[in-house]
């Protein structure tokens, strides 16, 4: 065992976090820690690294076991050194040796003295052993998987915003190599492409890590253990996220089945003694029932205890089919560019996900969209249209001195104290807790606020700028359903995939200083995306193969080739047919792979379809249901796999027969 709590009870205030908690963290373990928000997972993890001492019970660690945490609190960290020197802090003694060595370097130069020699070889040796040669290389590889380009490292730390400062604090702490990794929400501040460099270096990570978070494709992908905070108890499910959903449900029906067989035994027992017990010759039977019953231990019924935020966003007025015009729009920040000479237009009803990198302008262009940033070009508003933007900043932007309440009449929505108060209480702010001041609000508490702010205006466009962060899954799957029910228009930045996936119709995403728009889900997109890469990388490699073959030396074509027997006059070795039968060929091959294009999509929009129905309630409470859509998905998955291997198929075919006509 690494690290883990014993018997542990632990008490926030008036409040118990957890009671007679054990858990061991093993080596190479990879946990997700969940739980609804305020349940104490943060805290938690404080418990575990000695920042908080149990009422009861001990934390036990390993005599040389070693713990990295990332937390948010990390962010008061500041500093003038650059995010490069700030990352190396991760290797303390190697940074002591290359000093000790530079001096005792000089000195062997003026001296030459033997056991200073000596000493130095030993240096030399330990930092060998620490493969302290490599520690600039090593740290900025992580820093660029992280999403810095070369040209940050040098920049200074304090001159970065809080994500950015938080993925170097995160570069810093893998390159310290601790046995075990404690990681609160590391995926707020990454784009999609960190989080995929992060999941691809953590499975390989050598340590146990310990995630908590809310992006469930990333506990899917991370995480072989579920450890559930739930009711001041820790429950452990072996799988990953998926399984621990349908395990809980699975453990949730069997109990709710004990519980209600064991009702209806008591009811039958008690309805024995009501008849019995009038009866001088059965009252000892009676008797003998009601001990048995008295000694019985209850099974409680099933009452999940979680916070069901009631979100509806409603709208008062239709907009007409145009919702906004952007066109030949540019932006730069200095000599970075960001847009140049690009549109695209809004209609009503998209659910439009603008996704890519850090850097590339998807907050910017929100922005542009929200007219809150200055920018080259012209954007039109459509007819009717009532907008409300939710923006990456919204948190910090709540005035921290104001109650809850207050900052809800900041959102000019005209509604009263009755209609707001009805309004937070949806969003689990109820009686006193209004009157919080927004400075001791947690972050997911801070969230819910803002997202009450965003619907109190009741419009027709909603902006929203990273809305997932700091909300538990479970509140993430409310804003979904309520995303979904809602009639207006949507543009949205995410980093969280579930989310994505669920709710967006089109994609966009900003290429060369353009935005790109694929009219798909998240899924279609990820898929085309795959396909084209691999088309890209075949026409690359054949063209690469083309250009060999065309710059050969004359000599060595010759040298290869038969002797060529004189002839009295030239002879046409491929007949005319030959290409006619290419030609055809090649049509027939093209016709297949546009029909294959169109079954693709097709099939990823049912199986888009069946996933979201196997995630429904309705289909998962029946059993008949389930496995009919069940055995429907992995039919077209299948399929989908089947008609995908066809597809690089043809591919390579129509790559083969155009060279071939060339």
């Amino acid at each position: 065992m690494l690290l883990g709590l014993q018997n542990v009870t632990f008490e926030f205030g008036a409040r118990t976090i957890v009671e007679d908690a054990t858990w061991h963290i093993q080596p190479n373990e990879r946990i997700g820690l969940i739980g609804y928000n305020g349940t104490g997972k943060s805290t938690l993890l404080k418990v575990l690294t000695n920042q908080y001492s149990p009422a009861k019970g001990t934390v036990e660690k390993g005599r040389e076991t070693t713990i990295g945490f990332l937390h948010q609190d990390l962010l008061g960290f500041d500093t003038d050194d650059s995010i490069l020197e700030v990352a190396l802090g991760a290797f303390e003694r190697v940074k002591e040796l290359e000093k000790e060595l530079e001096v005792l370097g000089h000195e062997l130069e003026k001296t030459g003295d033997e056991a200073l020699a000596n000493k130095y070889a030993d240096l030399l040796h330990e930092m060998d052993v620490l493969d302290g040669y490599s520690i600039h290389h090593r740290t900025e590889e992580i820093l660029q998987g992280l999403g810095f380009a070369n040209a940050d490292l040098g920049k200074p730390y304090k001159n970065f915003s809080g994500g950015w400062r938080m993925r170097v604090l995160l570069a810093k702490m893998i390159l310290t190599n601790p046995d075990v990794l404690l990681m609160d929400e590391p995926t707020n501040h990454l784009d999609l492409p960190s989080i995929q460099w992060l999941e691809k270096y953590l499975i390989h990570y050598p340590g146990a890590v310990v995630i908590v978070s809310h992006d469930r494709f990333f506990l899917d992908r991370m995480v072989t253990k579920i450890v559930e905070l739930y009711q001041r108890e820790l429950h452990f499910y072996t799988g990953n996220y998926s399984y621990y959903e349908k395990e809980k449900a699975l453990r949730i029906e069997m109990q709710q089945k004990a519980y209600e067989n064991q009702q209806d035994y008591i009811r039958q027992n008690e309805r024995l003694v009501e008849r019995f017990k009038a009866k001088a010759s059965k009252a000892a039977m009676a008797q003998s029932i009601v001990k048995k019953l008295d000694k019985l231990e209850r099974i409680e019924e099933v009452e999940l205890e979680r916070p069901n935020m009631k979100i509806n966003f409603a709208i008062d007025k239709t907009p007409g089919k145009i919702v906004a015009t952007l066109k030949h729009v540019s932006k730069s920040f200095g000599d970075v560019k960001i847009l140049e000479d690009t549109g695209a237009e809004i209609d009503r009803g998209d659910k439009i996900a603008l996704i890519g990198a850090n850097g590339k302008g998807k907050s910017t262009l929100l922005r542009i969209i929200a007219d809150t940033e200055p920018f080259f070009g012209e954007r039109e508003w459509g007819h009717n249209v009532d907008e409300s933007f939710y923006a990456q900043h919204q948190l910090e932007a709540l005035n921290q001195e104001n109650d809850i309440l207050e900052e809800m009449k900041e959102a000019r929505s005209g509604k009263n104290d009755l209609e707001l108060r009805s309004l937070l209480g949806a969003f689990l702010f109820s009686g006193d807790t209004v009157e919080k001041k927004i400075k001791v609000l947690s972050g997911g508490e801070k969230a819910r606020v803002a997202l009450a702010k965003t619907i109190a205006s009741k419009a027709n466009f909603l902006m929203l700028d990273e809305p997932t962060n700091h909300l538990d899954i479970h509140s993430v799957d409310l804003l979904v359903e309520a995303l979904n029910k809602y009639e207006g228009t949507i543009v949205l930045v995410s980093h969280d995939r579930y989310f994505i996936s669920r709710i967006a119709n089109k994609i966009w995403d900003i290429d060369n200083y353009k935005i790109r728009e694929f009219k798909g889900t998240y899924a279609e997109w990820e898929d085309w995306k795959e396909r084209k890469e691999k088309a890209d990388a075949a026409q690359q490699k054949a063209e690469s193969s083309k250009q060999n073959n065309t710059a050969k030396p004359a000599k060595e074509v010759v040298e290869k080739q038969e002797p060529v027997k004189p002839v009295a006059a030239p002879v046409n070795n491929a007949p005319a047919g030959i290409d006619k039968e290419l030609k055809k060929e090649l049509q027939k091959q093209k016709n297949r792979f546009q029909q294959l294009e169109e079954k693709i999509a097709q099939l990823n929009k049912k199986k888009a379809e069946l996933e979201n129905a196997l995630a429904s309630p309705e289909i998962y409470n029946d059993r008949t249901k389930f496995v009919v859509t069940e055995n429907d998905y992995k039919t077209a998955a299948a399929e989908l796999d089947k008609m995908n291997s066809e597809y690089e198929v043809v591919f390579e075919k129509i790559m083969q027969l155009e060279e071939k006509m060339n």
